[in-house]
This record gives structure tokens, C-alpha cells and sequence, in this order.
């Protein structure tokens, strides 16, 4: 199924756009969970990890509809690492949860075309329903992905404007008179539009669009009206939940638009830090709730 189809339904279906980010610091991961020394180079960081992101799904299962992974943090443990990654990413897909892999992959040629082979084709080593993309080489180098998304239904956010303080040092410069964020979004509107869903008009490219930029996402979603946002930077990055959820837009079935990606301040909030089980879901199962109304919220305001 068309994978802005997938994500805009199950949204619906779960009446929240909370996106989970599993980035497991490993200075951060609950006692609960932790064995050994907890070093990169530990050979039992890695099944810990595994195991602390595998009660978190079966926490979150039918009250998120997608989880991001940050490879970095798993990329960081190596070869185990990489092994976690392979067990998470399907045990989510194996609860009813999209997988999206945050990896910012951008490289030419066969590089792009391996790093979408990686994630996105059926016989993916890392199945992923859709990727983070980097299209600062070019447009030429989104095509890779983009035959994934028209062959194997996948999708590709594409990072546009990011939620970290530095993102204008680049992303704001001038090009052709506008920043070069607006100026990536324009280029990417036709790409947007071939890939729009036949069930809900959202289009399975969408792109990155951080929370702590409000304006600059009301802009995007001029430019890019019927592409799905990525909103990072809610909550722990300081995003709040109204500049989260700006630039949804009223469909029939309500606001929507997007997810909303929250990281630390769901798998790492206070009290979470925990050697007992009981205490540790509960904790999490508060920052999920705390999460999912706020975010609601949000969005009756803009009714």
C-alpha cells in the first residue's frame, strides 16, 4: 500500500500523530535494563539496548503509529549494534508500527542506490517503511530512493528545515532570493505531487520540517501542500506542542499532516531512570499520555 496512504491512516486510526524516537544514550538507559560495563565496545551493550527497546514497543503498540530510530546509536555499537537495529526494526513491523529510519543517507550513484537497497527494497537486511534523506548532492541523487517509493511503496522524508540551532548557517542562506530551504521545498513540490496518495491525497515524500521553526513551516507547507512533514526538536529540543502541530492542515477526518517526533522526552523523562519494572512502565506509559494530549490539544486548538 502507497506509504502515504499507510502512515495518514494509521494516524487516524490511532487519533495521535506522535512519532517515538528510539535513540538508546547509553548513559540514559534505564538500570532496569543494563548489563555490563554499557560501552560501545561491550559485547552485552548491544542485547541490552535490544531488550530495553523492545519493552518500549510493547509499550507504545497501539497508541503510536510509527517509531524513528536513529541508526547513529546503533551504528556506534558496531556490528552487534547493527544486529539490535535488524531485531527492532522488526519486531516493530511485527506489532502493527511503520518503521521510519532516521539514517540522513545522501550520496551519489550506486552509493545511493546501495544505501536504498539498505532500507527500502522488499529484500531490505534493514526493512525500513520509509527513510531520512540528505539532498544536498543533488536532485540526481534522490533517484535511488524515489524508485523505491514507486516500486516497493516506501517512503523518504527529505531534510528541508531542521530543528538544530545551527540550521541556518546553511538552510537560510539566500539562493535566487529566497533561503535555501524554500528554495529545496520548491524544487521538490513536482517530486511531491507525481507520489500523492489515490486514498488520502497525502504524498508518500515528505520532508523534514523542525518544530522549533513555526514560520518557516508555515511557508513549507504553502510551497509543499500535500506533503507529509517530519517534526522534530518537540519536547526535549524545546519545541512545544502548538509549533508542533502549525503546519497540519484541516482534512476530513481533522487536522493532520505529519508526525510528531518525540525521543528523550519519551524513552529518557524523569522518573524513568529506574531499577523496578512496575515504576518503569508506568513512567513511560505517563510520558506517552502526556505526549499524545498535549499534542491533542494542540490541535482542537486549531479548531
Amino acid at each position: 500500500m502507497h506509504f502515504g496512504d499507510r502512515l495518514v491512516q494509521s494516524t487516524r486510526h490511532i487519533g495521535n500523530p506522535l512519532c517515538v524516537g528510539l535513540d538508546p544514550y547509553l548513559d540514559k538507559i534505564p538500570p532496569l535494563f543494563c548489563d555490563g560495563t554499557m560501552k560501545p565496545n561491550d559485547p552485552r551493550t548491544a542485547p541490552a539496548i535490544e531488550s530495553f527497546l523492545k519493552a518500549v514497543i510493547d509499550m507504545i503498540a497501539g497508541k503510536v503509529a510509527i517509531i524513528k530510530p536513529q541508526s547513529a546509536f546503533f551504528e556506534k555499537l558496531g556490528w552487534r549494534g547493527i544486529r539490535a537495529l535488524d531485531v527492532i526494526t522488526k519486531y516493530a513491523r511485527s506489532n502493527d508500527i511503520l518503521v521510519l529510519m532516521d539514517a540522513k543517507r545522501g550520496d551519489i550513484g550506486s552509493t545511493a542506490a546501495a544505501y536504498a537497497e539498505a532500507y527500502l527494497t522488499d529484500e531490505a537486511p534493514l526493512l525500513s517503511d520509509a527513510l531520512t534523506i540528505n539532498p544536498f548532492l543533488g536532485k540526481d541523487t534522490l533517484e535511488p530512493y524515489l524508485n523505491e517509493v514507486a516500486v516497493n511503496k516506501r517512503g523518504i522524508f527529505i531534510l528541508v528545515k531542521t530543528s538544530n540551532p545551527g540550521s541556518g548557517d546553511y538552510q537560510n542562506v539566500h539562493v535566487e532570493n529566497i533561503p535555501l530551504y524554500e528554495f529545496i521545498g520548491q524544487s521538490l513540490q513536482p517530486i511531491a505531487d507525481k507520489f500523492t496518495g489515490p486514498d488520502t491525497g497525502w504524498s508518500s515524500i515528505g520532508i523534514v520540517v523542525g518544530a522549533t521553526y513555526p514560520e518557516q513551516a508555515d511557508r513549507l507547507r504553502e510551497i509543499l501542500p500535500n506533503a507529509l512533514f517530519l517534526i522534530p526538536g518537540y519536547g526535549a529540543q524545546g519545541g512545544g506542542a502548538d509549533d508542533a502541530v502549525r503546519a497540519f492542515v484541516k482534512r476530513t477526518s481533522g487536522f493532520e499532516g505529519g508526525v510528531v517526533n518525540s525521543s528523550r522526552g519519551i524513552l529518557f523523562s524523569d522518573g524513568n531512570y529506574t531499577s523496578d519494572l512496575k515504576t518503569w512502565e508506568l513512567n513511560l506509559s505517563r510520558s506517552v499520555e502526556h505526549a499524545v494530549n498535549s499534542l491533542k490539544e494542540a490541535l482542537e486548538r486549531k479548531s
